[in-house]
């Protein structure tokens, strides 16, 4: 026979308990405190992310990519000095900064080791030291790009428009769990070579015209896991007590909201979450670290490769935008195409992401029009509707609905203050921070970080 006892707390052990309680409620509200700033692309990507964070990293202590691979393409200008990034976080320039390559990232080691030296070139120094890649990141071999060109000749016609850098498949190969890490290529290199010929062998068994020399590549891979190894760590309980210790740390994500897998113009989309939950996901940081999440907006729209485009210029204004805003892409080097701002695609993102603030870029490119127009509603078939189309068929039918406003036809390339920007460029800022409810809190008017305006 069993019994069952209950034991009464004394005074001092209820009172130890309640002390206890207490100091664990302190130490949660003080781990809160600090509070990760994340900074995302607000429409098809381009929207100079990289000037942003270059910006913002002068008061971080790590910058950290969190999704995508080389397919992204960040342009940083200091001092006339101008930086290209793929793979690298933008506030590797700042020399007091650390820069984390998270989890969530694919990466081309050859393609990583070239923009080193390519930015090392420009000016970037002693970043040997500031260089940190999660060992859960798994590799882009060379063959996955192989496989993502076979694959986009086998669509025709009907191909998505991709970089061609192998992010697809190397994405395919992590989700399908034989993918291989950068932890496993730094460990046990016997166990590395098993996992890459039998990685190989399944890739060929669906591609027979791929060809790989698999000796050769382990051998270069050998070589690639001696240079990399200095900068591999354990990111997750790395990046935890960062933000424990109070450290500012800032986000970058790659790519942008409308490429974003699961919530952009899918099947035009790249592999990635490009949206708030990739952060959490591909840096193992809670939703509870994260403060501002500022969204980097282009004054007009652009988009690379194929997909709807309901605000789409095809004739001379859209020509200006695309020469007066160098719209060519950092990755791809295609013409971008270009479009009026479109505030239903905004509201949309906004949405999905909660945006805090607006970062709006590239409004000095609109210097020279007479008239410009904003979309402020969406018809299909006939009638005015009030979300974004999740079909990409529907959003091709869509009809926008524009204001139009007076242009300001003077430059805006040397204004350092808001109250110094032309009254219609003024309100055309105001209208975007109205219509989203989200306020605007810097306003770019040229390529340096010193041409963005604090609001």
């Amino acid at each position: 026979m069993s019994a069952c006892v209950r034991v009464q707390a004394t005074n001092g052990d209820s009172a130890n308990d309640t002390s206890s309680r207490k100091k664990l409620r302190v130490s949660g509200q003080q781990q809160h405190q600090a509070k990760v700033t994340v900074v995302l692309g607000a429409q098809w990507g381009d929207e100079g992310k990289g000037k942003v964070v270059d910006m913002l990293a002068s008061e971080a202590d790590l910058v950290c990519r969190c999704q995508g691979g080389s397919n992204a393409g960040h342009t940083v200008v200091v001092e006339g000095a101008e930086y290209h990034f793929h793979l690298l976080p933008s506030g590797i320039i700042n020399p007091r900064c650390k820069s984390v390559i998270g989890n969530g990232v694919v990466i081309h080691l050859p393609g990583l080791f070239e923009e080193l030296e390519e930015n090392e070139a420009q000016g970037l120094k002693d970043w040997q030291g500031r260089l940190i890649i999660s060992d859960r990141a798994h590799i882009v071999f060379d063959f996955h790009q192989q496989v993502d060109q076979l694959q986009e000749l086998e669509k025709g016609t009907r191909s998505l428009g991709t970089t061609k850098k192998g992010i697809g498949p190397a994405y395919a190969s992590k989700a399908a769990r034989t993918g291989i890490r950068i932890g496993e290529l730094v460990g046990d290199y016997d166990k590395f070579s098993e996992k890459f010929v039998a990685l190989v062998a399944s890739h060929q068994k669906i591609f027979p015209a791929l060809k790989v020399d698999v000796k050769a590549e382990l051998e270069r891979y050998r070589g690639y896991a001696d240079r990399i190894r200095p900068y591999v760590k354990e990111t997750v309980h790395y990046l935890h007590h960062a933000a424990k210790d109070g450290k500012k740390i800032l986000v970058e994500g790659a790519n942008a909201a409308m490429l974003d897998i699961d919530f952009g113009t899918y099947p035009y989309v790249t592999s990635s979450n490009c949206s708030i939950g990739g952060v959490c996901t591909g840096l193992g940081l809670p939703p509870t670290v994260i403060g501002e999440i500022v969204a980097v907006v282009k004054a007009y729209t652009t988009r690379v490769g194929d997909g709807p485009f309901p605000t789409e210029l095809l004739d001379a204004t859209g020509e200006i935008l695309q020469k007066r805003g160098c719209e060519f892409g950092v990755t791809t080097k295609r013409k971008r195409r270009c479009g009026w701002l479109d505030l239903i695609l905004l509201k949309y993102t906004a949405i999905v992401n909660g945006y805090t603030s607006i970062c709006l870029t590239k409004l000095d490119i609109l210097d020279t029009l007479p008239t410009i127009k904003v979309c402020t509603g969406y018809r299909l078939n006939g009638k005015e509707i009030d979300y974004f189309p999740s079909s990409t068929s529907d959003l091709a039918k869509v009809e926008p609905i524009y204001e139009e406003f007076e242009g300001w036809q003077t430059s805006t390339e040397g204004v350092r203050s808001f109250d110094n920007l032309p009254l219609s460029a003024q309100k055309y800022v105001q209208l975007l921070e109205e219509y989203l409810d989200i306020p605007v809190k810097w306003v770019g008017v040229g390529a340096g970080r010193e041409s963005i305006i604090a609001i």
